[in-house]
């Protein structure tokens, strides 16, 4: 099994699965204040091309590439949903 990662080093693209394993989607945006290491949640593109968005408290085990949920696609709401915190994005060039 993966090693867990923080939620600052999640990026777009990354798998975004449910509850029970099934690919839900991708990573599109993170949302949150990592000065205050606040997390608010994912913005997902689904399977089938919609933008979801899944609240902080239903993410699960965070591993290199791959996010989990504990949360089936008919419980994610939209993106109309977003608490409103910014989107966040890692800098990988200030990590070097």
């Amino acid at each position: 099994m993966a090693d867990r990662v923080s939620w600052f080093v999640v990026e777009p693209g990354w798998d975004v699965v449910g509850r029970s394993g099934e690919q839900l989607g991708e990573v599109i945006g993170v949302v949150g204040d990592p000065d205050a290491d606040i997390f608010d949640g994912l913005r997902i593109e689904t399977v089938d091309g919609e933008e979801r968005f899944a609240p902080g408290e239903r993410v699960g085990d965070i591993t290199e590439g791959r996010v989990a949920l504990d949360a089936d696609m008919s419980e994610l709401g939209t993106t109309a949903d977003e608490p409103g915190g910014a989107e966040v994005s890692r800098d990988r060039d200030a990590e070097l």
